[in-house]
């Protein structure tokens, strides 16, 4: 015959809580887990930036095409000369699909561009800088 004290402590009533063994050995588990992750969720961050930075230089790009195409070239050389890289942002504002009220809100953290003399006869590339100031080729 069963005692009062085993049959207490057998009955599936009163085992819902896990053991310290099982607990400790889940909670290692989900720190190696999030040890393994943490670095490629911020290096993903990182390239996300990166990407959008690019993709940003990239409409700049259309925005400048855009801009000769609407205005003409001498029109939009005599407009171009002479500014500052805010001021040639501005211009390019509404040929954007997107557009921050300035350049450094419109790229991201850490990123610089470099806006191209329009006025030579060939049409270059926004020359894109990372935060090291290093030139991004895209």
């Amino acid at each position: 015959m069963k005692t009062l004290l085993s049959s207490l402590c057998s009955s599936p009533r009163l085992r819902r809580a896990f053991s310290l063994v099982e607990l400790l050995a889940s909670v290692a588990i989900i720190g190696i887990i999030a040890f393994l992750a943490i670095p490629h969720v911020s290096n993903m961050r990182a390239d996300g930036e990166r990407n959008l930075a690019i993709a940003r230089a990239e409409a700049l790009n259309m925005a400048i095409a855009s801009l000769i195409q609407t205005r003409g070239r001498t029109q939009a050389v005599l407009d171009w000369a002479g500014k500052t890289d805010a001021q040639r942002y501005d211009l390019l504002r509404p040929y954007l699909g997107f557009a921050e009220a300035n350049l450094t809100a419109y790229l991201p953290s850490g990123y610089d561009v470099d806006f191209p003399d329009i006025a030579s006869g060939t049409l270059n590339k926004v020359t894109l800088k990372g935060a090291t100031s290093a030139q991004i080729y895209y």
